[in-house]
């Protein structure tokens, strides 16, 4: 972001700030709509900025989803909510956890290939070129 000039920094910041805000709420919402769709208990949900997730698991229950999720499609958020509720039920990547991700989300492999080919696009300074902002 120190390329551009610091008015511009700074609202890149607080749109950041923002959107890191929304996503604990945004999260929530999403979490709160598929977990009957995939069973299991999940104790809590925290938001970080993760440089090699999108999410995780706990044995605990704690799910934890990367913020930058929020610049991405909005199918693309919830296969990823999705995919960590699912680990509620099977803490691994067997058969039978891939197949409650598609009973939940049959074209989920649309939105897991989706992140491994844009995932690094998704930072606010690609997000505001995306909407013209920058």
């Amino acid at each position: 972001m120190s390329n551009y000039p610091p008015e511009t920094t700074k609202r890149m910041e607080v749109i950041n700030r923002r959107y890191r805000q929304a996503a604990r709420e945004y999260f929530t919402k999403r979490c709160e709509y598929f977990r009957p769709f995939t069973g299991g208990h999940y104790t809590r949900i925290t938001i970080r900025d993760q440089k090699t997730r999108w999410g995780s698991c706990s044995s605990t229950g704690t799910l934890s989803f990367n913020y930058r999720l929020m610049f991405a499609p909005p199918r693309v958020l919830d296969y990823v909510v999705v995919h960590e509720l699912c680990h509620l039920t099977h803490m691994n990547h067997s058969r039978d956890f891939w197949n409650l991700v598609a009973s939940v989300m049959p074209d989920y492999k649309i939105y897991r290939s989706w992140l491994k080919e844009h995932g690094r696009e998704l930072n606010i300074e690609d997000h505001m070129k995306r909407l013209n902002l920058l």
